[in-house]
């Protein structure tokens, strides 16, 4: 009796030839995809370059016209000029000091208020989770009147009464420099969505061993979101490093200004001093280039996989 073949037959393979050493060539796609990266870095490299060079410059060469791109004499004395023009040692120590405690205060309070609007169910939770989602939407110097006077009017601070009059309140101080914007909306939203992508398992296993809410936190849950943590952390040192409005509006004396505030000194009623102010920021702009090197593999991660569902 004739046996009928019941195997399917196989299709023709579909798969790009490969070159010798197991590699697919590249398609032409991909070709032009690499040449618009490649000018859109460039183009973002550019500026920062430029900045060096000009850094680099004496003040003769700057404002000639017929000067070229690179400085006939490189003038690496500008970098000791400027910073010895204005108290930088002080503003690059404030910004260090503001930075890190903006830092420190949003990783920690956002990702405990991240964890409890993913992981622990209550009245409210949503309607809260929305408000930080409206909170987002808000310009940032739409917000700047309303704590300018927030802090000029604080109680019992600064001479003022219980109403807070007669007084200057946190102006010109520590406060007004940390507390307002120690904790974003961007921040406990993108904590929440990280959390919630994690196991269920995890803390049923935790609460089975006798582990707490916060040492479930701390201890299980946090570790498992380095992304977050990474990404949240530069992304506000360099908020507030690079911030210069409100320290400006909040601060009057040199002893608490900001290195954005202090490059401000090179550009006076008769003219700008432009190799000092480059190599300035130059200064300024090194570490968050080091931060974002040594921080990149996270951060990259985070903003890719975003944790969103």
């Amino acid at each position: 009796m004739a046996t009928v073949d019941t195997r399917k037959p196989v299709a023709p393979s579909t798969a790009k030839p490969r070159e010798r050493g197991g590699r697919r060539p590249v398609s032409p796609g991909r070709i032009a995809l690499y040449i618009t990266l490649s000018v859109i870095s460039l183009l973002m490299v550019v500026p920062f370059v430029w900045m060096v060079i000009t850094s680099l410059k004496s003040p003769v060469e700057i404002a000639s016209q017929d000067a070229g791109l690179l400085p006939s004499s490189w003038q690496f004395s500008n970098y000791v000029d400027a910073f010895e023009a204005a108290p930088f040692a002080t503003y690059a120590r404030n910004s260090f000091i503001i930075a890190i405690s903006h830092t420190v205060l949003n990783v920690l309070v956002a990702s405990m208020a991240g964890y409890a609007l993913a992981r622990i169910r209550f009245r409210g939770s949503e309607v809260i989770f929305y408000l930080f989602i409206a909170a987002l939407m808000i310009p940032t110097y739409t917000k700047v009147l309303p704590e300018f006077l927030i802090v000029r009017f604080m109680p019992l601070a600064g001479g003022n009464d219980i109403l807070g009059q007669g007084g200057s309140g946190w102006l010109d101080t520590w406060w007004a420099l940390i507390i307002p914007g120690a904790v974003t909306p961007f921040a406990v939203f993108l904590f929440r969505q990280f959390y919630l992508d994690l196991p269920v398992e995890l803390e049923e296993a935790a609460r089975l061993d006798g582990l707490g809410e916060f040492r479930i936190y701390a201890r299980i849950m946090t570790p498992q979101v380095k992304p977050a943590l990474t990404t949240v952390a530069l992304l506000t040192f360099e908020s507030s490093w690079n911030n210069f409005l409100w320290p400006l509006l909040v601060t009057r004396t040199d002893s608490l200004r900001v290195i954005q505030v202090g490059l401000s000194v090179f550009k006076t009623e008769n003219g700008t001093q432009w190799h000092f102010l480059m190599a300035g920021t130059t200064l300024a702009t090194l570490p968050m280039v080091l931060l974002f090197l040594i921080g990149q593999r996270y951060f990259v991660q985070g903003f890719a996989t975003a944790g969103l569902k």
